[in-house]
């Protein structure tokens, strides 16, 4: 005769994210806890449904950067313009970081999809530069350094303009963090926004850099 038993422990987690804690709460017993014969632990809730989503997100966000890439290359019909480009998901990923912090330090699944928001904008940002300057190349100008200083100036009005209009329509969704119901809007539009001031500022310089020191040969 078998006799089946289960004890459930519940919990509810605050000022952290919820699968760090459970990572925390596995290691800690996994050290400390021996388990007799026929025993075992499950972890389950609402952070089987978070593993699930943090896999799939981090899947979702190397097809879109691998997408990106290809889109790039057969739009320019260069794969090394499509190289020049890809700086600026690593040029928003700065700012996308500190917009974590600055929500609270927890990487949650909505700052996950800010973070593939953002990687769409600043590649839009990079695709404004480099087309103009190929634009301006192809109207005359052969010099190579004038060329990307000429379309550089003129695509900086554009790309501050597109910039800031993407971020001042984030501004009232972040400023309403920690209000009831702005969870997972306020993490993305933060992480979006600091993202966007990065990936803007530092494009107008390491992209132009980069284009001048792999095209130059």
């Amino acid at each position: 005769m078998h006799f089946f038993a289960r004890i459930v422990v519940q919990c509810n987690v605050a000022g952290r994210d919820l699968r760090g804690t459970v990572q925390d709460i596995q290691q800690r017993i996994g050290r400390a806890v021996k388990l007799p014969q026929g025993y075992r632990i499950e972890y389950g809730g609402q952070f089987e449904s978070a593993e699930r989503a943090y896999q799939r997100l981090t899947l979702l966000g190397i097809g879109v950067v691998a997408g990106i890439f290809l889109i790039l290359g057969i739009a320019f019909g260069s794969y090394k313009d499509a190289l020049i480009i890809m700086p600026n998901l690593p040029l928003a990923l700065v700012g996308g970081v500190a917009g974590v912090f600055v929500a609270g330090g927890i990487l949650s699944l909505a700052s996950i999809v800010g973070f593939i928001t953002l990687f769409g904008i600043a590649t839009r940002i990079g695709i404004m530069l480099i087309s103009h300057v190929h634009q301006v190349q192809t109207e005359g100008v052969s010099d190579l350094r004038a060329a990307i200083v000429q379309g550089a100036l003129e695509r900086l009005a554009p790309i501050f303009m597109t910039a800031l209009a993407a971020g001042l329509a984030l501004v009232p969704i972040a400023l309403g963090m920690g209000e009831p119901g702005s969870e997972i809007q306020a993490s993305m539009a933060i992480v979006t926004f600091f993202g966007l001031l990065t990936s803007t500022t530092l494009n107008m310089v390491v992209v132009p850099a980069a284009y001048y020191r792999f095209r130059r040969s």
